[in-house]
């Protein structure tokens, strides 16, 4: 099994930008597809950016492409989602997910999932 952490979330202005860590204990992830999904209350989880396990293929929702950035360090077991030009609708809590068994924009495919970290733009 393996446990997924998140932090790297907070306040910030519209136009700002973070960045979200994804650190996992347990086994190893490197040979995991991984991804990270956005919730708000209310509403179904949505996705936002999946890497394969080498890196080398990266999926974008079209609402943040060339704004997010996601990478990987299987070394350090962590996955990243570095965030720009942030904008208030970005604000939701963030999750990320591994093991994706299937279509890695699709949040049912994930075997694991962290508690999220919750980010909020404001304008």
């Amino acid at each position: 099994q393996v446990q997924l952490i998140e932090s790297g979330g907070g306040l910030v202005q519209a136009g700002g930008s973070l960045r979200l860590s994804c650190a996992a204990s347990g086994r190893s992830i490197s040979s995991y597809s991984m991804g990270w999904f956005r919730q708000v209350p209310g509403k179904e989880r949505e996705f936002v950016a999946a890497i394969t396990w080498s890196g080398v293929i990266t999926y974008y929702a079209d609402s943040v492409k060339g704004r997010f950035t996601i990478s990987r360090d299987n070394a350090k077991k962590t996955v990243y989602l570095q965030m720009n030009s942030l904008k208030p609708e970005d604000t939701a809590v963030y999750h990320c997910a591994s093991d994706s068994v299937g279509d890695m924009r699709d949040p049912d495919q994930y075997v694991y999932w962290g508690q999220g970290t919750q980010v909020t733009v404001s304008s």
